[in-house]
């Protein structure tokens, strides 16, 4: 792919030369003389062949597209993403693309945007950039001569050495005849035809953070090797700690330096959308851009909506409170709200559909249910160890009781997909199995087996430990109640009532969870970044504890924590706190003001920032296979041979590092 790139630019000198604008010879000039044409035979071997380029229209370079093309070219989305986390040693393809996109950080489509170069209208485009070429036994030095008609004005004309593909826009919403006579010698010239046709397909991404695809921001945090001050609830120097700091920030960071959150925030993580956490590396983006990569005469148009912390009731029907700020050059600038994710995806229909009134949703990408039940209380539960911690949380609600959230799965959480089926019914006429909709994984599973608890991998703050008992019935409830509900509710089966159970019927995708049974968050290798092997303690003690020496070096290993590579190929696909803040190190900076810190070495950012980053959240490795087993289904729903490669369960071998790197 790469390799016919550098003949491109050939040939769009040569086009404006050879007139593929099709402008006819004037009146008076020699004509040739005709040469005899017929058909190419089927045993010729000549065929045309094209394709959409950059068709992941989300992208406004190509070059982007094209790096993923390259990486799913007979591989998994899971083995791509740890191809290119090598190759980015660790720090992710989505830190250079996240700048290049036809969405901005604040959610709102570019309209028109400038895809290489030229201004198309993302929701609704009415040309497409395509490459066209020659195949087959073709003679040396053979001269084509192509014509594209598209029933609107001349045909396009040019003629062309075979060797060299050709670049153009064909018109969207109808077909291109093609026509090649292809000319060598004293032979009779061979004509060969074809229909180019393009589809562009219309997908949405709805839900809540696993769609969204937090724990993974597209620009990661960077981090410094010297240590920075937290305080815990007990409250004086017994009660403070150091952690890593954020690289470049230049404040106070002992604890007796009080800074505002203002001055912490310049050095943030980036993502997709700040207020949301939406990341590319979501599966649900990565199940779109998959789509896009394996299907050629495909274009896919993809606006992600989906929303960390987004319930059915709050997020998908009504707003809720945003997750982050807009980082500008000229400050922060915080929304406060973000809007429904239904509205928002009304919204954008009706503005497509006024431009092109045949304009449909093709696809809903789908995952929520999590927060209606208060996942997020019953991980506080688990993790949250100390007495002082657990009795604030308690009454604050942080912390919610396994009945309460099992009393939501049989009640709330039914009555809120009867009320979203409703509500998605008429964006896809009628037919619901055109959402899919792809549950969780179990997080903390590996080996098949529960984790067995403990600080490993939560020992970033010091209230924190996992509670093995705790821990374990929350792995059964997950397993034999949450997910099989789930499946119940999407697929009106299990005693759920739907009106009509065939039509209401959405594609139920879980076939990524017997991976995820091997990869929670607990799972170490052999093969995983030295760094995590090194720094990580399974026993739970990774961070100096003196608060003399911790403030130059907090690690306890006493490598550099600039050193940790947040997507290195790793066994565990579901980041854990240490892993939340080594890559995020977020505080929700949308919460009311009674609720923000009064400086940044509050206990409350302490706890914050350890989780709210994404911890027991799918990595990026993990979002892939969630893609993998997604992609299938997807594109079954759309008519679409098969969706490429199985779902690779098991880590890949060790990964050569990059010269140079730390790792």
């Amino acid at each position: 792919m790469i390799a016919m790139l550098s003949r491109f630019s050939a040939f769009s000198r040569a086009a404006l030369v050879l007139g593929l604008a099709g402008a006819a010879a004037s009146p008076g000039a020699a004509q040739p003389v005709a040469t005899p044409v017929q058909a190419a035979s089927p045993g010729s071997g000549l065929q045309i062949q094209w394709e959409v380029r950059n068709r992941f229209r989300l992208f406004r370079e190509e070059r982007d597209f094209l790096l993923h093309a390259e990486a799913l070219r007979s591989a998994t989305v899971l083995a791509s993403e740890q191809a290119l986390g090598v190759q980015s040693d660790g720090r992710g393809w989505a830190r250079n693309v996240v700048g290049r996109l036809c969405i901005d950080p604040t959610g709102r489509v570019n309209e028109p945007c400038t895809r290489d170069n030229v201004k198309e209208s993302y929701l609704t485009p009415t040309e497409h950039p395509v490459t066209v070429r020659l195949t087959g036994a073709i003679p040396v030095g053979a001269t084509c001569a192509w014509s594209f008609d598209d029933g609107e004005g001349p045909p396009r004309s040019s003629t062309l050495d075979c060797a060299e593909p050709i670049n153009l826009r064909v018109h969207y919403g109808g077909p291109t005849q093609v026509a090649v006579e292809v000319s060598s010698g004293a032979d009779p010239a061979l004509r060969v035809t074809e229909t180019i046709e393009v589809r562009d397909i219309f997908i949405a991404g709805l839900g809540d953070s696993i769609a969204s695809g937090e724990g993974n921001p597209d620009k990661p945090i960077a981090l410094s090797d010297e240590g920075f001050c937290f305080r815990s609830y007990l409250g004086g120097v017994q009660g403070q700690y150091y952690r890593p700091s954020r690289a470049g920030y230049k404040g106070g960071r002992a604890c007796e330096a009080p800074e505002t959150l203002q001055v912490w925030q310049r050095q943030s993580a980036q993502w997709l959308n700040p207020a949301c956490h939406r990341s590319l590396y979501s599966y649900q983006t990565r199940t779109a851009l998959a789509l896009a990569a394996r299907f050629p005469h495909l274009a896919v148009t993809y606006l992600p909506l989906a929303c960390t912390g987004a319930t059915i009731s709050e997020g998908l029907f009504g707003s809720q409170r945003a997750r982050e700020c807009v980082i500008t050059k000229s400050g922060a600038k915080c929304e406060g709200n973000v809007n429904a994710q239904l509205a928002e995806l009304r919204e954008a229909l009706s503005a497509a559909k006024r431009r092109q009134p045949n304009r449909t949703l093709d696809l809903v990408l789908l995952s929520v249910g999590a927060n209606d039940i208060n996942f997020s209380g019953m991980v506080a539960d688990v993790i949250v160890d100390n007495a002082t911690e657990r009795t604030l949380f308690k009454r604050s609600g942080v912390i919610a009781s396994l009945d309460d959230s099992r009393a939501a799965l049989q009640r709330e959480l039914p009555q809120g997909f009867a009320r979203l089926r409703e509500a998605l019914k008429p964006l896809l006429g009628g037919d619901l199995s055109r959402v899919v909709y792809t549950a969780y994984g179990n997080p903390a599973l590996a080996g098949g087996a529960p984790c067995p608890g403990g600080p490993a991998g939560f020992d970033i703050h010091p209230a924190f430990n996992a509670d093995p008992a705790r821990l374990a019935r929350v792995v059964d409830f997950v397993q034999s109640e949450f997910l099989p509900q789930l499946k119940n509710l999407a697929q009106c089966s299990g005693g759920v009532l739907c009106r009509d159970p065939v039509a209401d019927r959405m594609t139920f995708v879980d076939r990524h969870q017997s991976a995820f049974a091997q990869h929670g968050f607990c799972a170490r290798s052999a093969n995983d970044p030295e760094f995590d092997r090194q720094c990580f303690s399974p026993r739970g003690d990774s961070f100096d504890p003196d608060i003399v020496s911790a403030a130059s070096q907090p690690m306890a290993c006493g490598i550099g924590a600039s050193n940790y590579r947040p997507y290195l190929p790793r066994a565990r696909w579901v980041r854990d706190a240490n892993d939340s803040y080594f890559s995020a190190m977020t505080y929700p900076q949308g919460l009311p003001s009674s609720q923000q810190p009064t400086d940044i070495h509050d206990a409350t950012w302490g706890v914050l920032s350890a989780v709210y980053g994404g911890a027991v959240h799918p990595s990026a490795e993990g979002h892939a296979a969630m893609a993998d087993a997604a992609l299938p289904a997807a594109a079954s729903v759309l008519g679409l041979q098969s969706g490429g490669p199985e779902v690779v369960q098991e880590p890949l071998p060790p990964p050569t590092m990059v010269p140079g790197s730390a790792n």
